[in-house]
């Protein structure tokens, strides 16, 4: 099958090589020339731009986007629903908005757009170990298209999870899942840090990766990183999130659905990013004032 795919980062490229592997002619386009490059030796086919790619791709065109989230994505898959002819396939791997994925199924829908959301899991490991994919679209689209999907996903990591939107919602929990469970390895690990012990936390990382009840990827990923720099010097604590986090909050809100661990550990994250604390500020300046309360760090005033 020919297979046009624009981006082709760090899972784009990824999903490239596996669809080489597997035979198919895949014409990609990127911004960053090198990447191009580096998967030109793979075989990709390399295009000029979006133009280029589409009249590349001979009878029924198959395009998978691969982008970041937000405007990104909006440009290049407002291109390709103007670009594509009835019949074609556009296909967002990406991390949209599922609010968004509807709209954009029901606008290829009036073209005559066939249109798939897929929810892509496993970050750089997908390369090797292939990436986890949640389907979302019209049902007997996304059943024709499986076993093209399935060449890129572990055995049993490939499923149809329901219509339109559907694919890109899974994903978003998913990642609010993952949320939850970074902030809970990241605070179990720092409290064993702060312990009276002196505790080998790359030994211990290690020793939980071994049917414990929280052994999971994260923690094997962990353990290789606790085990290579125990004291994760090249790190600081400012942690970004990239917004699937933050609307599986929202979506929890509105649905009026308790989500107080995913909600702490977003939250986390944005006071990770904060030099100061004004809130704290406010904190220490109420103390003070009703309970004459030390408003000074231990050591020294405050920066």
């Amino acid at each position: 099958m020919d297979i046009g795919l624009v981006g082709l980062g760090r899972m784009g490229g990824g999903i490239a090589r596996h669809w080489l592997r597997n035979g198919h002619r895949v014409v990609g386009y990127d911004l960053t020339p090198s990447i191009v490059a580096s998967l030109v030796d793979d075989g990709l086919e390399a295009a000029d731009d979006l133009t280029d790619l589409v009249s590349r791709l001979d009878g029924r065109r198959v395009i998978w986007t691969m982008l970041p989230a937000g405007q990104p994505t909006r440009e290049v898959t407002a291109f390709f629903e103007d670009a594509l002819a009835a019949g074609d396939v556009l296909i967002d791997g990406g991390n949209t908005n599922y609010h968004e994925t509807v709209a954009r199924a029901e606008r290829c829908a009036a073209r005559e757009v066939r249109f798939l959301d897929v929810g892509t899991s496993s970050g750089l490991l997908g390369r090797d170990l292939g990436y986890c994919l949640m389907v979302g679209g019209d049902r007997d689209l996304a059943l024709e298209f499986l076993p093209l999907l399935e060449q890129i996903a572990p055995d049993g990591g490939c499923r149809y999870v329901g219509p339109s939107g559907s694919g890109h919602y899974v994903k978003m929990v998913h990642n609010g899942i993952e949320y939850g469970l970074l902030e809970a390895y990241a605070e179990g690990f720092e409290v064993l840090r702060a312990s009276d012990f002196d505790l080998d936390l790359a030994e211990i990382a290690e020793l939980w990766r071994h049917n414990s009840l929280v052994t999971s990827r994260l923690l094997d990923l962990l353990s290789t990183k606790l085990s290579a720099d125990p004291e994760l010097s090249k790190f600081g604590d400012y942690v970004e999130d990239l917004g699937t986090g933050r609307w599986t909050v929202l979506e929890a809100i509105a649905r009026d659905v308790p989500a107080p661990a995913i909600t702490a550990a977003l939250l986390t994250r944005i006071r990770s990013r904060q030099d100061k604390s004004f809130g704290g500020q406010v904190l220490s300046a109420l103390r003070e004032e009703f309970g004459g309360h030390v408003v000074t760090r231990p050591g020294g005033p405050i920066a």
